[in-house]
């Protein structure tokens, strides 16, 4: 299931409290970044432990255009996890709503 930039701004401005995550590499992310907890998509199945309270949660994944992210949600989703959230368009298309 996907999201829009909209909405993922409309919640980050409301100050929602959301399981957030960005699949980019970390040079990516010290470049810019929205918020949301690093775990490059490389690393992702190394993380399964730490994120295996979420699974019944909603976990929303960006990338830079939502195709890591898209990858990451699949990859999410065949592990177990029921409410995975690619953002579409990712960030590039979250900056240029700003």
């Amino acid at each position: 299931m996907d999201i829009t930039v909209e909405e993922l701004k409309e919640r980050l401005d409301k100050g929602e409290d959301l399981h957030f995550y960005d699949v980019r590499e970390e040079h990516e992310y010290e470049e810019d970044n929205l918020g949301a907890k690093l775990i490059p998509l490389g690393e992702l199945p190394d993380h399964l432990d730490e994120l295996e309270p979420l699974k019944d949660e909603e976990i929303i994944i960006h990338c830079r255009s939502g195709a890591r992210s898209g990858k990451a949600a699949r990859f999410l989703e065949s592990q177990g996890f029921n409410n995975v959230r690619n953002v579409l368009g990712g960030i590039l298309a979250y900056r240029e709503l700003e």
